[in-house]
């Protein structure tokens, strides 16, 4: 695919990567199509237990491209204020398409993430950062508003209200530090390690039990919209049971642990 390229260098990890460098990645639908193609075709490969998600080059992505773009497809006699639907459509179902991946998605920002770029990366499960990476909520310095692509839904709730308020209404750039510092990514890492620290922490996580990973990350977004406590423990208690009766896992990692070895979980 034209500017989005899907690598597997590890077993049972697929790497996405936005591969237009020349354009720091940004969102034209250039790239967006690819992107929500390469996104369906990772989701469905069942070699495939993690995913990471990165841009080629100095930059992650940075958001909506200033320059002269390719419009979105299938507009042909569409009128400007159906266009612009059809664009806001497809853009903001990026992030959404991120939380139904089965897969945890790790994102690995290797530099700026501005605007759009920005609310992708809060669509993945873990985030990492390379120490020249940073972040801005640019829709408020282009006179729009920093609301865009579900980042006032998703921001306060990864880093507080007063926080996300500060950053989204300011405009100004969020170092990785300060990023790692607030809790908006779960660390930041030297540029030249970044790749192998978002595969490192991949193959950790593909050393479980896949089904156990993948409800896990299904509980944890559902979490974020759960009313109450009685609410997230009546699922956590279903899901839970629904696991332990239905594999052997549990019994296999008493018999690693007892014998001094990694487990193997069959589901």
């Amino acid at each position: 695919m034209k500017y989005v390229r899907i690598e597997k260098p590890r077993p049972h990890t697929s790497v996405i990567v936005m591969d237009r460098p020349e354009r720091m990645n940004s969102m034209a639908f250039e790239l967006v199509g690819p992107l929500h193609a390469a996104i369906q075709e990772v989701s469905a490969d069942n070699d495939t237990w993690c995913v990471v998600l990165t841009g080629s080059g100095q930059g992650f992505c940075s958001g909506a491209d200033t320059q002269a773009t390719e419009p979105p497809p299938n507009i042909d006699g569409m009128t400007l204020t159906r266009i612009a639907t059809r664009s806001m459509t497809i853009l903001s179902d990026l992030v959404p398409a991120l939380r139904r991946m089965p897969q945890p998605v790790i994102c690995a920002v290797n530099g700026a993430a501005i605007g759009g770029g920005f609310c992708l990366t809060l669509g993945a499960d873990v985030r990492l950062a390379s120490e020249s990476a940073y972040f801005r909520a640019a829709g408020i310095n282009n006179g729009l508003t920093a609301a865009e692509l579900g980042l006032s839904f998703l921001l306060p709730r990864a880093i507080g209200s007063s926080r996300a308020f500060d950053i989204m209404l300011s405009g100004r750039d969020v170092s990785a530090q300060e990023a790692a510092d607030i809790g908006l990514i779960s660390r930041c890492v030297p540029d030249a390690q970044l790749r192998n620290s978002a595969l490192d922490l991949a193959d950790q996580i593909n050393g479980w039990s896949t089904q156990g990973v993948q409800l896990t990350k299904r509980m944890m977004w559902a979490g974020l919209e759960t009313g109450s406590l009685a609410s997230a423990i009546e699922l956590e208690s279903h899901t839970q049971l629904f696991v332990r009766l239905t594999t052997q896992n549990f019994e296999e990692a008493t018999r690693a642990r007892k014998e001094g070895r990694p487990p193997v979980f069959e589901d």
